[in-house]
C-alpha cells in the first residue's frame, strides 16, 4: 500500500509535459505513417502500434513509481549483467535489418536491448557514483568508464555507433555532474579534443561517408546526403505557420525517408511550421527543466545521480536528433523521445520518467 502523502509530492509539471509530448508524438506519427486519406487509404500500423506501446509504457511507468528507488541499488548489477547478456544475444542471435544486427526476434515483438541497457547503465553508474565521496580521481573515473565501455563496445559492433556514443555521453554527463578533481579535468579538457580525430580510423566506411556528407550534403545528394537534404527541404517549406496537418508534401509524397522514426521532427516542422516547432521545443525545455529541479532537490546522492542520468539521457537524445534533422550534426540514428516510433524506445522513455517521479515523490520523506 502506497503512502498517500507521496501523491502530494508528484511533479505534475513533468507529467503534463510528458502527456503533451506523447500526444504530439501520436498526432505527428498519424501523419508520418499515413497515406493520403482522401485517396481512401487508411492509416498504417505504426500509429496503432505506438498507441499500444504507449499503453504498455503507462504500465511500466506505474510499476516504476510504486517501488522505492533505493531498492534499485540491489538490482543494479543484475540488471547490468542481464543487459550485457542481451547484447551478446543480439551479437549471435539478433535479427539483421538494413545491415545492422540490433533486434531480438520474440515472435510478435522485436526487442532492441540497446534501449533497455541505457536504463541499467544509469542505475549502476548512479550506484557507483553515490558511493564515492567528493570529486572523482583517476581510479574512480576509470572504474565508471570501464562499466560504460563494455556495453558501448558491444553496441558499436552491431553496428550502432550513435547509441554507443549516446551511452558514453550519458555517463560523461553523470561524471561531470558528480565532479572530477581539477587535475583530472584539465587533462581531459586537453586530451579528449587532441585524441578525438584519431577515432576517424576506427569508423566504418559508411560512417565516414555520413560525416563527409554532413559537411557537404550535396557531395552525395542521392545517397548518404539524401536524408539531410530532404529533411531541410521539409522544414524549410513549412515556413512560419506550416502547410497544415496531413498536407506536408515532402512527407506525404514519401520524399522524406524514415519520417516515422529518426526524422519525425521534420514532418512536424513541415506541417506545423516555425510556430509548431518552437512550441514542441519549448515543451521539451520545460520537460528537461522539471527533471533538473528533481535532480537538485533530491535528498540523497543515489537519487541525485539517478535523476541526473535521466536528465542527460533525454538531453542528448533531443539535442542529437534535432541537430541531425536540421543538418547541423551527422545522421547517427538517434530517435526523438516520444515523437519517434519505436516500442523499446518508448517503454524506456516512460521508465526513465518513472525513475525521476519516484525520486521526486520520496524526496521529502527520505531518512538516512
Amino acid at each position: 500500500m502506497m503512502d498517500r502523502r507521496l501523491f502530494s509530492h508528484v511533479p505534475w509539471g513533468l507529467l503534463v509535459a510528458l502527456a503533451l509530448l506523447f500526444g504530439i508524438g501520436a498526432v505527428n506519427l498519424y501523419s508520418a505513417s499515413s497515406l493520403r486519406l482522401e485517396d481512401g487509404l487508411g492509416v498504417e500500423s505504426y500509429f496503432r502500434k505506438q498507441l499500444v506501446w504507449g499503453a504498455l509504457g503507462a504500465g511500466v511507468f506505474v510499476a516504476g513509481v510504486v517501488v522505492h528507488y533505493r531498492h534499485l541499488k540491489a538490482l543494479a548489477w543484475p540488471a547490468y549483467g542481464l543487459g550485457v547478456l542481451l547484447l551478446l544475444g543480439v551479437r549471435f542471435l539478433g535479427k539483421t535489418v538494413y545491415g545492422a544486427q540490433r533486434w531480438l526476434d520474440l515472435g510478435p515483438l522485436h526487442l532492441q536491448p540497446t534501449e533497455l541497457v541505457k536504463v541499467a547503465i544509469i542505475i549502476v553508474v548512479a550506484k557507483i557514483l553515490s558511493r564515492m565521496g567528493g570529486s572523482l580521481g583517476w581510479r574512480e573515473l576509470a572504474k565508471v568508464v570501464a562499466v560504460a565501455l563494455v556495453p558501448a563496445a558491444l553496441i558499436a559492433k552491431q553496428p550502432d555507433l550513435g547509441s554507443a556514443l549516446n551511452i558514453l555521453l550519458i555517463v560523461g554527463g553523470m561524471i561531470v555532474f558528480k565532479g572530477v578533481r581539477p587535475a583530472v579535468f584539465k587533462t581531459l579538457a586537453v586530451g579528449i579534443p587532441v585524441l578525438a580525430p584519431f577515432g576517424w580510423f576506427f569508423l566504418k566506411e559508411y560512417q565516414k561517408q555520413r560525416i563527409l556528407v554532413f559537411l557537404d550534403p550535396t557531395a552525395d545528394p542521392r545517397g548518404a546526403g539524401y536524408h539531410i537534404i530532404q529533411s531541410q527541404i521539409a522544414i524549410g517549406s513549412g515556413g512560419f505557420w506550416g502547410k497544415g496537418f496531413l498536407r506536408g508534401t515532402q512527407s506525404q509524397l514519401r520524399f522524406l525517408p524514415e519520417k516515422h522514426t529518426d526524422f519525425a521532427f521534420a514532418v512536424l516542422g513541415e506541417e506545423w511550421g516555425f510556430v509548431g516547432s518552437i512550441f514542441v521545443l519549448s515543451v521539451f525545455c520545460c520537460f528537461l527543466y522539471q527533471i533538473y529541479l528533481v535532480t537538485v532537490e533530491a535528498k540523497d546522492d543515489f537519487g541525485r545521480c539517478l535523476a541526473a542520468g535521466v536528465f542527460f539521457y533525454f538531453f542528448w537524445q533531443i539535442l542529437i536528433n534535432m541537430g541531425m534533422v536540421l543538418g547541423i550534426m551527422p545522421v547517427v540514428g538517434i530517435p526523438l523521445p516520444f515523437l519517434s516510433y519505436g516500442g523499446s524506445s518508448l517503454l524506456v522513455n516512460f521508465c526513465m520518467v518513472a525513475l525521476v517521479v519516484n525520486v521526486a515523490m520520496r524526496r521529502f520523506m527520505f531518512k538516512r
